[in-house]
């Protein structure tokens, strides 16, 4: 068997494998947070390892060795530091963005501003996603070429193909869990090929004189080890560019969404940020080989030798293991485990923001969940084919990676962390600091790419030091004073809005309290047999499935109870309606579509110590629910 079908057979056994895992999943899943959350009960260790691998595509190890060659630990800035730091960050604000009421951050934007910011917001994220996977496509086509000299359809079949089937089935779980196999692969490949490059040079391989590894390393130059060999003012503008948009980045916030408490996801955090040092570590050693195995590289300078500088590490797999077919096929499915651990994510995030964002809030609010996961399997096969059509536009691997950041940050930095902490912040102010920084942010990189020259600086660069990295300083400048200014000359945001960001402010909305509720009830007790509770961490989770007796009118029903009662809310639109009674959003009731058509599902997910009111709280809601559909003729049963 030669080496490229001994690749496909392994690339078999491992899309089976990812795929059953995704099977498992759906078989679990019993609810809306299920699929999109994970069921809020991921564990700090797994957190950890899905964040690493989400941060870690093949193309972004590959480029950063190729960073590492050319410009040594200077050029840490421009990916690697960002990595760590952000999830550090990230780390820190999970107090903050836990308990938020979300699934996703339009929905999130959508409760602070209104209606007006959501889908704006969701196209933008939708952009920024494919970017991202714009990343994963050009790496998995770059070792697929070199290895076996594929054409680059055949890395998006394989990203599309494998990553659709288990996401799609799975969700989030699938995602978590398949990212902590697909890092086991990524991250072992990564030490091994370290070792491997190091004792060829120890051997003398590859016609390179044979040298120890303390002369290898001794040989470097000191400015190769100054992280702040390329000045301290290119240091923050890079920081400044890079680090607020992996910061806001949708993906991470549903992983401390998912986590089964705060503690769990600062710790998942932590984890995340240390393994992801661990294998930029392994990166510099290889780069340090790579240059005394290829010398000839090193020399080129940055960027025109970052054409050579990035496939380095595969060159030196078809040259060291030619006779090792097996060895080589290993290595290409570690890297495309590595494509497909942020693809996945990359995916996830974006078909959410089509799905959920956009069709069920504006087109069908009252589609079903089997519709949802129609529309959502279709969204990642949209998102991987766009990925694939942008990797012949953008070929250089960073800087896909870098114009979604510079995007992100330009376009929703300020009005979504100005809304979690501002209570000053305005709809219009975060609509118009989103849409100038967006469309700024679009012209400055456009500009850029039309006007710099293959493998030469960067045109804007060129112009002033302040307008690199794709004038996203400029950018972020114009979104940041549109944001403030605009939200300064306008009305404040109405209570409804301020109260799943402000626990005052919701108290102050909550007046609407549960009646008494004898407990002895017997359909009060009939009713708790029915109602699906699981701990997860620091809350209870209570489900409750129900099928009407005929096809119900959702926008019709929603507006009933919304009439029956001040309590029920509809801070983000119609597809779900919340029975707002305390402070505590992320435990109030709400309603939502089920599975089919005559399904309704009824979820709180209150902290431990409140489960008993919320059980009460959930039975009136039922019962309210109840009343609503008699007055039509419609009986509810349970499920």
């Amino acid at each position: 068997m030669d080496g490229y079908n001994i690749f496909l057979a392994l690339l078999a056994v491992y899309i089976i494998g990812l795929v059953t895992v995704g099977w498992y999943f759906n078989k679990k899943q019993k609810s809306i947070t299920d699929f999109w959350l994970a069921g809020r009960k991921v564990g700090p260790g797994a957190l950890g390892f899905s964040a690493a691998a989400s941060w870690l595509t093949a193309g972004g190890i590959l480029a950063v060795i190729g960073y590492f060659i050319l410009q040594g630990m200077g050029s840490i800035w421009a990916f690697v530091a960002p990595n760590i730091v952000a999830l550090l960050v990230i780390a820190v604000l999970v107090g903050k963005i836990k308990n938020l009421p979300a699934i996703t951050q339009p929905e999130l934007l959508e409760q602070r501003y209104g209606s007006s910011v959501r889908w704006p917001v969701a196209l933008i994220i939708t952009v920024v996603m494919i970017l991202f996977a714009v990343a994963d496509v050009t790496g998995l086509s770059l070792v697929l070429q070199v290895f076996y000299g594929l054409d680059p359809l055949y890395a998006a079949a394989i990203v599309a193909i494998a990553v659709s089937l288990y996401v799609t089935l799975g969700g989030l779980s699938a995602v978590v869990w398949t990212d902590v196999i697909q890092f086991s692969f990524l991250s072992l490949f990564t030490i091994a090929m370290a070792f491997a490059a190091v004792g060829t040079v120890a051997d003398g391989g590859l016609n390179t004189p044979a040298i120890s590894s303390s002369e290898l390393f001794g040989s470097l130059p000191d400015v190769w080890w100054n992280p702040l060999s390329i000045g301290l003012p290119m240091v923050l503008i890079f920081c400044l560019a890079i680090i607020p948009g992996w910061i806001t980045e949708q993906d991470p916030w549903q992983k401390v969404w998912a986590a089964r408490d705060a503690k769990s996801a600062r710790t998942g955090m932590i984890i995340g940020s240390l393994m992801i040092t661990i294998v930029f570590s392994a990166c510099a050693v290889i780069a340090i080989a790579l240059s005394s195995i290829y010398p000839e590289i090193p020399q080129m300078g940055f960027p025109a030798g970052m054409a050579q500088a990035e496939p380095a590490l595969l060159a030196f797999v078809s040259e060291r293991f030619a006779s090792a077919p097996l060895i080589v096929a290993i290595s290409a499915i570690g890297l495309a485990a590595a494509s497909m651990s942020c693809a996945d994510t990359f995916a996830t995030s974006g078909a959410s923001c089509i799905s959920r964002d956009i069709y069920q809030r504006y087109i069908k609010p009252d589609a079903t969940m089997k519709e949802m996961l129609i529309v959502n399997r279709v969204s990642v096969l949209i998102i991987v084919l766009a990925a694939t059509a942008g990797s012949f536009i953008i070929p250089n691997i960073i800087d896909a990676i870098h114009i979604a950041t510079f995007i992100a940050s330009a376009s929703y930095f300020f009005p979504l962390m100005g809304g979690l902490y501002w209570k000053r912040a305005t709809k219009e102010g975060a609509f118009a600091g989103m849409v100038i920084g967006f469309i700024v942010q679009v012209a400055l990189v456009v500009l850029d790419l039309v006007k710099t020259p293959p493998l030469a600086p960067s045109y804007l660069e060129t112009i002033h030091p302040v307008l690199m990295s794709h004038g996203v300083i400029v950018g972020m400048s114009l979104s940041a004073i549109a944001f403030f200014g605009v939200s300064l000359m306008t009305k404040p945001s109405s209570r409804v809005n301020l109260a799943p960001f402000f626990e005052e402010e919701a108290e102050e909305l909550a007046r609407y309290e549960t009646g008494e509720i004898n407990e002895a009830d017997p359909s009060y007790s009939a009713f708790l047999k029915n109602v699906n509770e699981k701990v997860a961490g620091e809350r209870t989770h209570l489900q409750l499935n129900l099928r009407t007796s005929g096809t119900l009118s959702w926008h019709e029903l929603v507006e009933k109870l919304k009439s029956s009662s001040p309590a029920w809310v509809t801070p983000t639109g119609l597809d779900s309606v919340y029975r707002l009674t305390h402070g505590d959003m992320l435990a109030c009731v709400a309603v939502t579509r089920g599975s089919g058509e005559q399904d309704i599902w009824l979820k709180a997910e209150p902290k431990i110590e409140t489960v008993g009111r919320q059980r009460k709280e959930l039975f009136t809601a039922y019962e309210e629910l109840k009343k609503v559909l008699d007055q039509k003729g419609v009986k509810l049963d349970f499920y």
